[in-house]
């Protein structure tokens, strides 16, 4: 796994973290309550663009959105748990639980959540209004794995080739 990250405060206080995007936590802050009120005005208000709720069932929107939210929960609690919870004495490229599956699984636990509020009803306002982040989530990432890579060099690079950015491989 590899993540120094996250919290400004924490991150100033521990050495054993690398850092983040200046505009991270208020770009994500901004993005989620443009999505939410997007989402939430456009499903129970307005209903412009959620007609594609009458051509995919309730029957399956609902477990996808549930299963989709249940694995960002999952996704959040345990990558930041890694990062937070524990403070490392040597500088290393952390490989631990989700990070030896995925680099950014605190990242695409957010987009996951987008997702699963999308399956429950799928709203074009709040789709375009994910695209975006998506969009700064990875611009955020590849600046932080320079970051990362500045910091632990061939380390870093090593754990790019054998672990994926966002996508689990089903393989090895």
């Amino acid at each position: 796994m590899v993540y120094r990250h996250k919290h400004k405060a924490a991150s100033k206080e521990r050495d054993d973290l690398t850092g983040e995007h200046a505009a991270g936590d208020a770009g994500q802050i901004v993005l989620a309550c443009l999505f939410a009120a997007t989402w939430i005005t456009d499903t129970f208000v307005f209903k412009y663009t959620t007609f594609l709720n009458q051509y995919v069932p309730l029957g399956a929107r609902i477990p996808s959105g549930v299963v989709l939210l249940v694995l960002s929960g999952y996704l959040a609690k345990t990558g930041l748990s890694i990062i937070f919870g524990e403070q490392r004495e040597n500088d290393c490229v952390i490989r631990k639980g989700v990070f030896g599956v995925i680099r950014h699984p605190v990242y695409l636990s957010e987009i996951l959540c987008y997702l699963g509020l999308l399956m429950l009803s799928i709203s074009l306002a709040a789709s375009a209004v994910w695209v975006i982040a998506i969009w700064f989530l990875h611009t955020i990432s590849r600046y932080e794995e320079r970051l990362l890579l500045t910091r632990f060099g061939e380390e870093y690079e090593q754990y790019m080739r054998e672990v994926p950015m966002w996508v689990p491989r089903l393989w090895k």
